[in-house]
Order: C-alpha cells, then sequence, then structure tokens
C-alpha cells in the first residue's frame, strides 16, 4: 500500500511542477484547455473547496494572480529559481534544508508557496517531508 501512496504523489509532485512551467513559459500546445489531473487526492482529505492537485490549497492562496512573495529570512535561495533541483550543488541543497528546518510547521505552506512563486523547486527528500507536514495540517484542519 505504502509504494501505491508514494508513487501517487509523486505522480502529483510532477502534474504539479509541470504546470507550473507551463504557466511560467507557455508554448503553444500549452494554449489548448488543461485536463484535470489522473490522480487528485481523494475529498475526504482534502478541505472543502479545494482540487486537491496543489503542495498547498490555493484556498490557502497558492498561487493566486495577486500573491505577493512573502519571504521567510531565505533571499539568499533567489539564486535557484529556474535550477533544476538534479543540479543543485550539495550546499545549495543544505541552504534549502537549513531554511526548511528552522521554519515552524505553520509556516511551511506558506514557504513552499513563496518558492513556488519564484520559480525555487524543491528537492525530492525537502517536497516529500513538505508535504508530510502540510498532509498533517490538513487533517488536523479536517477533523
Amino acid at each position: 500500500m505504502l509504494p501505491l501512496i508514494l508513487f501517487i504523489v509523486l505522480v502529483l509532485v510532477v502534474v504539479v511542477l509541470y504546470e507550473i512551467r507551463e504557466r511560467q513559459h507557455p508554448t503553444a500546445k500549452s494554449q489548448e484547455p488543461r485536463a484535470k489531473s489522473q490522480e487528485p487526492i481523494a475529498n475526504s482529505q482534502r478541505p472543502e473547496g479545494c482540487c486537491g492537485e496543489h503542495l498547498v490549497c490555493e484556498r490557502e492562496t497558492l498561487l493566486q494572480t495577486n500573491a505577493r512573495i512573502e519571504y521567510y529570512d531565505d533571499e539568499e535561495l533567489d539564486a535557484l529559481s529556474g535550477i533544476s533541483p538534479e543540479d543543485y550543488t550539495s550546499a545549495q541543497h543544505d541552504a534549502i534544508r537549513e531554511v526548511f528546518d528552522t521554519l515552524r510547521e505553520s509556516d511551511v505552506p506558506g514557504w513552499c508557496r513563496s518558492l513556488q512563486l519564484r520559480n525555487i523547486t524543491l528537492p525530492p527528500d525537502i517536497r516529500e517531508d513538505a508535504l508530510m507536514i502540510v498532509r498533517e495540517r490538513r487533517a488536523h484542519t479536517n477533523a
């Protein structure tokens, strides 16, 4: 069961990253209407009004057109904008990890939103940790 859940989470991450990239660099093909994700989060696991296709719910202002970037004492991460996580040096990865490890859990969704607005992609290991925190917060919100 765990491998299936991990596969679904991986698919969602890929879809979100693809959508972000397409929004930032539209192509002729992306002008066509986009289909919804094949693997949204089940209704029972998401807040009312949330489509379930994002790390942080749009209901919580993820990538709203009027969203402004909020910094979490992490301005140095702007140098990573547009760089693929596979191309990060160990020092760059460590810089992201250091910021993540110093965040309060309540700040993680906002920080992820800030990184997305700044076109900074989390490395897979940190992304999994962030997803876990967001899922736990959603579960507590729905309880």
